[in-house]
């Protein structure tokens, strides 16, 4: 039985494209980049042109784009890096209630160092206050982090909007575009974003691969130390083969972004108002219009969400409890908490995200086999 993967909003597979641009720099041209002999130069060589790719698909510089490990590291950095940076102008952060755990439990971090963190709330639909988020603005203020879009909820905040407030008011503004890249166009400079971070596995590059965009001129802190590696700020021996795969990657998934995502709304929507017509107190989380072109996250009235996910699995059919980072944990989801929901409901509740590999009949399996399971479950909890 061939599964019918959808949860692209955990990580996806290596495509087989990239893999093919990866592949040299994991056999014959193995130098490290750091080398003057011409091994060494073809892999230093690799590693520009991808940041080159990058820098396109951000519409930005070259010298702004950084390769780390991974979105956490990117955010570890953005936050860490900013805040032991600038304390002496300032020590109070701005973030949300409903950010990535790499975010929230970062900023737990430097709360214990001395620094005042402001958690906005958000709204039914997971938006922010604009308002909210002014007012809460010091004269300490020296960090604004909002995620463009939600990993779990799918819903895109008016990042332009946050960019203006915090342009107008000279405070550094990060945002964690994880889930967002590939699915809406991200203008760095039109939107006065002053750091992004990116992660490759959820476009099909590598798992350990990331990225973070640091506007030219940005006061901040290294988070890791060592030699000469990306200018001096992000030091040790670069992974020339992730390197290459991520840039190929972005450079993919920044391609005729709403012709591709078209279809994937098509299927969302078509899936979303089945499951809205026929499937009984099935309540949709986030926002109805403003959300990722690929996410579809239900609260199933006494359906518990991990059990739902199980036997779907068994079916060939994968779907999410949770967000992948915080599906082990037996707490129900911060984030839908944030949205007002019981604990109860936030545990009676399942993430689909699509890739543009389903199909429409897909669908059809999809909610007939999802229908069946509900129907089973509240019988037998009856």
């Amino acid at each position: 039985m061939k599964s019918i993967y959808l949860d692209t909003g955990a990580t996806t597979h290596l495509k087989k494209e990239i893999l093919n641009e990866m592949m040299p720099y994991l056999t014959y041209n193995y130098g490290n980049a750091s080398s003057i002999y011409t091994l060494g130069k073809k892999s230093k060589m690799a590693i520009e042109d991808s940041r080159i790719k990058i820098a396109e698909a951000l519409n930005c510089e070259k010298s702004e784009i950084y390769f780390t490990s991974g979105a956490t590291e990117s955010n570890n950095w953005a936050l860490k890096g900013i805040a032991l940076a600038n304390k002496t102008r300032g020590t109070h952060i701005i973030t949300t209630k409903i950010e990535h755990p790499s975010v929230l439990k970062t900023c737990e971090f430097l709360e214990k160092q001395g620094f005042e963190i402001t958690y906005l709330p958000v709204d039914e639909y997971g938006l922010i206050s604009l308002d909210q988020l002014q007012d809460a603005i010091t004269d300490k203020t020296i960090l604004i982090s909002v995620m463009f879009a939600n990993n779990e909820i799918g819903t895109i905040q008016p990042i332009e909007e946050i960019g203006e407030i915090c342009n107008k008011n000279n405070i550094y503004f990060h945002t964690d575009a994880v889930q967002a890249l590939g699915k809406v166009p991200i203008y760095v400079k039109k939107y006065n974003i002053d750091l992004l971070s990116l992660s490759g596995h959820k476009i099909y590059a590598p798992k350990g691969t990331g990225i973070l965009y640091i506007k030219n001129g940005i006061n901040i802190e290294n988070l890791i130390h060592g030699g000469s590696q990306e200018n001096g700020m992000r030091p040790g021996t670069e992974s020339v083969a992730n390197c290459v795969g991520i840039g190929k990657a972005i450079s993919l998934i920044t391609k005729d972004i709403e012709s591709r995502n078209k279809k994937i709304r098509i299927l969302r929507d078509k899936l979303i108002n089945k499951i809205h017509k026929n499937i009984g107190c099935a309540k949709l989380n986030g926002h109805p219009t403003q959300r990722l072109s690929n996410n579809i996250n239900f609260s199933l009235r006494d359906v518990n969400g991990t059990m739902l996910t199980l036997i779907l699995d068994v079916l060939g059919i994968c779907v999410s409890s949770g967000s992948a980072c915080s599906c082990k944990s037996k707490k129900p989801s911060h984030v839908l908490l944030a949205l007002g929901l019981s604990e109860t409901l936030a545990t009676e509740s399942i993430r689909i995200t699509l890739s543009e590999e389903i199909t429409d009949s897909q669908i059809d399996y999809i909610f007939n086999q999802l229908s069946k399971v509900i129907d089973e479950i509240r019988i037998n909890t009856l």
